[in-house]
């Protein structure tokens, strides 16, 4: 079975609503990693536990894979604990939370599947904070307001989407000569989609703008963005080019997404992990 076809079938509906055995549904994929894995043993990835993630991923293929997977970890249970929370307001916005949350758990049962069948043992799932220490009541456990806590729902969704879109972009490198490379690029490709419709629902625009946040995110979600008013692709400035009527700078960084590296990417996620 191709790599193309195992995905999508990997992530029909049925499999969704009745989960098949990981090491079996992977059976025939572990051979396929098998060097990138042996490769990744010497940098402790697959026995690091989770407090450890703050530390930086190994550049290869599994490391990549080992850095995905805590993120999809992180967006899993974060579309869990809001859908459980009474906080999303019914109609369209639960229905794109239940959707995205859908997708963020077969990316996870992915991840670990492609793992195990390349005989490492996936990351710990870390124990998250989605408060950030205080800052955030996304689900309004201490007492805010609806509309307050569905307002956080959704900037911190944008956040965590449009983190896992850069990240994946950044993480192609370290893929390249493994067959996890067109995965990685379907699931990048769903992220953004997830990134576009979690944006919508705040009457934002689907695309970045320089490295604007967006109307009524918080500071301390900066970070994400940081670097996508990049204006120079290939060695080119784009804002010169246009048929006597060069691009704007703003529309120019809406043409084009950048990457997070590793590190980057780590230490975004860390900002709602639980450390000792």
């Amino acid at each position: 079975m191709s790599i193309i076809k195992f995905l999508d079938e990997f992530t029909t509906d049925n499999l969704l609503d009745s989960k098949s055995s990981r090491r079996d549904i992977f059976g025939t994929f572990g051979s396929l990693t098998k060097k990138a894995a042996l490769a990744a043993v010497p940098f402790g990835l697959a026995t690091m536990p989770k407090k450890a993630f703050a530390q930086s991923m190994s550049a290869d293929p599994v490391g990549a894979l080992q850095l995905a997977l805590t993120l999809e970890y992180l967006e899993d249970e974060f579309y869990d604990l809001a859908l459980q929370s009474g906080v999303l307001p019914s109609g369209r916005p639960e229905t794109v939370y239940m959707q995205i949350s859908k997708h963020e758990q077969a990316h996870v049962d992915f991840l670990i599947a492609g793992l195990e069948g390349a005989g490492v043992t996936p990351v710990e799932k870390p124990t998250f904070d989605f408060t950030a220490g205080g800052t955030f009541d996304p689900f309004n456990n201490n007492g805010t307001g609806q509309e307050t806590a569905y307002a956080q729902l959704l900037a911190l969704a944008q956040a965590f989407e449009d983190t896992g879109v850069r990240a994946y972009k950044g993480q192609a490198g370290n893929l390249l000569g493994s067959e996890f490379l067109t995965a990685a690029l379907q699931i990048h490709s769903v992220e953004a989609r997830h990134a576009s419709e979690i944006r919508r629902l705040r009457g934002l625009k689907g695309w970045i703008t320089n490295a604007e946040r967006g109307t009524g995110m918080p500071e301390a979600t900066q970070p994400v963005y940081n670097g996508e008013e990049n204006i120079t692709q290939g060695g080119v400035d784009v804002t010169t080019l246009g048929s006597g009527d060069p691009f704007s700078m703003g529309a120019s960084t809406e043409a084009y997404d950048e990457p997070l590296t590793g590190d980057e990417a780590t230490a975004i996620a860390s900002l709602f992990i639980v450390s000792e």
